[in-house]
């Protein structure tokens, strides 16, 4: 029997996309009983065709602990501890909100990790550093195909690479993911909490597999239950690759195991 009593999902979308990523995990998990919500990150909400073509010059401005405030703000409303899902960058939302006892449990998918956790791989560098740039200054970051097939969908074709960028892809802020390189980012990661999994892709560019176990294995206390599961074959795009209910469904088996 699991100790985790909560029936409310808080699905949390990373960057470069909007909550319509998650539509197809909200319907999938609740029709298993559970009531989901997909709050958006300030200025995302919205068809993520017209946030390309009419980009607010608010989004500028935002950064990660807005990010985090918007989100304690809405679990705080909720009338039960939730359990929070969250990809990408959401991957390090989940750990932060873990660390405040905002939430019941969390899952990191392919999650962007805490200040101090770094990876010299490549790919993670092209990936990343074209958003992260300085020297943009304070300009929305506006991501293209060719960078979105390297950086999410590398496990597919270019031309269903394209599909999933027209159907879901926004501009981006790019002080959010700035924000990882600052002390509000950090985690105590002795300090004891409620159950963490942490999930990579074995073929994620942007965030790799690597450094999710990096991020895994700095957790220190033993009676905290954190878990670290690699999906073999699958890029930054797992949630929306071809058999992401075989993720899905390991992490509704997990949720009823602890």
């Amino acid at each position: 029997m699991s100790t985790i009593k909560s029936k409310t999902v808080v699905f949390i979308h990373g960057l470069f996309v909007n909550p319509k990523s998650w539509q197809d995990w909200k319907s999938y998990f609740e029709a298993r009983g559970y009531t989901c919500y997909t709050p958006a990150n300030p200025f995302h909400e919205g068809d993520p065709a017209q946030l390309r073509k009419d980009i607010n010059p608010n989004l500028a401005n935002v950064n990660f602990e807005d990010v985090i405030n918007n989100l304690v703000k809405f679990i705080d409303s909720l009338p039960e501890k939730p359990i929070v899902i969250g990809h990408s960058l959401a991957g390090l939302a989940v750990q932060k909100l873990i660390s405040m006892d905002k939430v019941i449990a969390g899952i990191a998918i392919d999650g962007a990790s805490p200040q101090g956790i770094i990876t010299t791989k490549w790919s993670f560098w092209k990936s990343n550093f074209p958003v992260i740039n300085f020297f943009k200054g304070n300009s929305i970051f506006e991501p293209n195909k060719k960078w979105f097939h390297y950086a999410f969908c590398n496990t597919m074709t270019r031309e269903k690479s394209d599909k999933v960028f027209e159907q879901y892809v926004v501009p981006e802020s790019r002080n959010i993911p700035r924000g990882t390189l600052k002390s509000f980012a950090k985690i105590d990661f002795k300090k004891p909490h409620n159950p963490l999994l942490i999930i990579a892709g074995e073929k994620d560019h942007i965030v790799p597999a690597s450094l999710n176990r990096k991020n895994f294995k700095v957790y220190k206390d033993y009676n905290s239950i954190t878990e670290y599961k690699e999906f073999m074959g699958r890029g930054h795009y797992t949630c929306g690759e071809p058999n992401w209910e075989n993720v899905a469904d390991y992490i509704l088996n997990w949720l009823n195991r602890i």
